[in-house]
């Protein structure tokens, strides 16, 4: 059975609606974020592979490679597919690997946006 990518988006929404504890918060608030990104970058990889005929590379340059595929194009649409995926991917780094991330809770729910206007923009195109 093939994943289904938007669970990670599903997921990550879920995570940001529970309230508990605040050292627990931040952390379901940092993964939110990382599932954000993971659902609308794996999204937007299959796109290059499945649709327009992309081989990405399998380590961990195909995260530049993806973004980078969508800037490149002179299509509009497709270049702010890549500008999404960058800032989103910026969020994703600040909440996987610096300690101290202030405004959260902003980052949290523009991750979540971002990655739905990123979903929505992929599946139109």
């Amino acid at each position: 059975m093939t994943f289904d990518w938007l669970e990670y988006l599903n997921l990550a929404k879920k995570l940001a609606s529970v309230v508990t504890t605040s050292a627990y918060q931040e952390a379901q608030l940092r993964v939110t974020i990382h599932l954000a990104y993971y659902a609308a970058f794996n999204l937007a990889k299959n796109h290059l592979q499945d649709r327009e005929g992309h081989s990405i590379p399998t380590t961990g340059n195909a995260h530049t490679y993806v973004s980078d595929q969508f800037l490149l194009t002179p299509d509009s649409v497709h270049k702010s597919v890549g500008r999404k995926l960058k800032r989103l991917r910026l969020f994703r780094n600040q909440a996987d690997y610096v300690a101290f991330f202030p405004g959260l809770s902003n980052f949290t729910i523009a991750s979540i946006t971002l990655a739905e206007e990123i979903i929505s923009t992929l599946n139109s195109i």
